[in-house]
């Protein structure tokens, strides 16, 4: 756990954060917001984090167990300083119980339960707009119902023309990009600026994730011989010749497993913090990170596939202690079999909040 924080000792230590009157006062929660931050002593940030309610704990996205909430003397004020490293951007929500609340003092919501914080020097993310937790983010207006044989059930896939569509961008975990992070929005406005060429995004949502994602072939056949057809006969401008795959977590692992085994189908591809030290008996430990390093995937590199054809992007998280050293040896396994590679790191744990960015410069490279 990465808090820690003596009880402070005075009101004065809230005015630190610019927080002026006696805490609980009608003064105090007038001023109060989004949580604050100060340089610590020793360098990184002491964060603020504020609750008016029940006693809470902040859970954190990966990033750190949840940590206490302290209570003010008798009043409706609930604290906590919260020591963070540099370069941090993290999703956080307060648990009361079983039941998680986003931060009503925090504009910057992931869906009706998450807030967002970054510190000071944690890099802007441009093109993504404050949503706040209660706002309702826009959908695109085709939808396709795909009842998927190889796959088994049904499922609604959103397609968007971003500057009126061009090359087909399949977000893995679809929904999370419309309803948590408004992924629409964000491509939408990178494309206006020039950043980004037009492109067709596609969000692909999960059912199971760790029967679809890991390495079976069963998905991507799917996609290949199911999903873009229906694309195609969607009336959406969309260039199948060019397809991105942007996946992230066990997203990131099936999008990097899709061109290696589907070579003629994924030549692009932009993964965040792939999880790449699955193998098939990996899921199943106590500590699933602690296998092969670099699992299936590194073995399958190891055997040196020809990839001079494919553009791949990968970022981790500079926070994601575990998961460096599985994803540094895949990155350069697939530069030696011959693909072109960028490699980056975010300002974050293992958080969407810190691939939002990632992603958008990601597919851009990939079809540069």
């Amino acid at each position: 756990m990465r808090l820690v924080a003596a009880d402070m000792e005075d009101a004065d230590a809230f005015a630190r954060f610019g927080l002026p009157g006696a805490p609980g006062t009608d003064e105090f929660w007038a001023a109060a917001g989004a949580p604050a931050s100060k340089p610590a002593e020793g360098g990184g940030w002491v964060t603020l984090f504020l609750w008016r309610g029940p006693e809470a704990r902040v859970g954190f996205e990966s990033w750190s167990e949840p940590v206490p909430l302290r209570r003010w003397a008798d009043s409706d004020c609930w604290y906590a300083e919260v020591r963070m490293p540099e370069r941090l951007r993290v999703t956080y929500q307060f648990l009361v119980d079983d039941v998680a609340y986003a931060d009503p003092l925090n504009p910057a919501g992931a869906g009706g339960d998450r807030s967002i914080v970054a510190t000071p020097d944690a890099p802007e993310q441009p093109h993504w707009p404050v949503i706040g937790a209660d706002e309702v983010l826009p959908l695109p207006r085709t939808r396709i119902r795909w009842a998927s044989e190889r796959l088994g059930g049904r499922r609604t896939v959103r397609v968007h023309p971003a500057g009126g569509g061009g090359p087909v961008v399949l977000l893995l975990d679809g929904d999370d990009w419309l309803y948590l992070h408004p992924a629409m929005t964000a491509f939408d406005s990178a494309v206006a600026a020039g950043e980004l060429p037009p492109v067709t995004l596609v969000f692909l949502p999960a059912k199971d994730r760790e029967a679809e994602f890991t390495c079976r072939p069963e998905l991507w056949e799917a996609v290949r011989d199911e999903l873009l057809p229906l694309v195609a006969e969607s009336g959406v401008r969309a260039d199948l010749d060019r397809l991105v795959v942007a996946g992230q977590s066990l997203g990131g692992l099936s999008a990097l497993y899709a061109a290696l085994e589907f070579p003629d189908l994924v030549t692009r591809v932009a993964c965040q913090s792939g999880s790449f030290w699955w193998t098939p008996d990996t899921l199943g430990l106590a500590d699933p990170l602690g296998g092969p390093v670099g699992g299936a995937i590194a073995a399958r590199l190891r055997e040196r596939p020809d990839l001079s054809g494919l553009r791949v992007a990968f970022d981790v998280g500079e926070h994601e202690t575990r998961m460096l050293p599985h994803c540094e040896p895949t990155e350069t396994l697939a530069e030696r079999a011959g693909a072109t590679v960028r490699v980056s790191r975010s300002a974050s744990g293992h958080d969407r909040a810190g691939w939002r960015h990632a992603l958008l410069r990601d597919v851009a490279w990939a079809l540069a």
